[in-house]
């Protein structure tokens, strides 16, 4: 049954006996017995998780899967520096053949440049 009115949404406080003195606990206080207890069910609970075969059985598939993820990112690397030193060299290659044209192109212009004029073309030389 939900309250309605002032005190609805806030806990219910607790009655404390006239004479008592004690305070009311508060939700929240857990002070050190409550940590205590949270400590001793957590050493608990990871003590239970230790002995499980469960565990080591995962533990196990992960470090298996962790070491094959690793060789294949290994893998990945390798043939990808492969592939871009096969790019570099191609590129090297294309660049020299293309120094080697140019450098022909300039050495055949300047030996038509030595030779004179075209000899024996239509309109190349004197007209009588």
């Amino acid at each position: 049954m939900s309250r309605s009115g002032q005190g609805a949404g806030r806990p219910p406080l607790v009655i404390i006996a006239a004479g008592s003195s004690r305070s009311a606990a508060q939700p929240g206080d857990s002070g050190f017995d409550g940590q205590v207890a949270l400590g001793l069910v957590g050493l608990g609970v990871v003590g239970r998780v230790l002995r499980s075969r469960r565990f080591y059985e995962k533990v196990a598939v992960a470090a298996i899967v962790l070491g094959a993820l690793r060789g294949i990112g290994q893998d990945n690397r390798a043939s990808t520096t492969a592939r871009l030193q096969a790019w570099d060299k191609r590129q090297i290659q294309r660049l020299e053949r293309k120094a080697q044209r140019q450098g022909r192109a300039v050495t055949g212009s300047a030996r038509m440049a030595r030779s004179g004029p075209p000899r024996g073309l239509a309109g190349a030389g004197p007209q009588n």
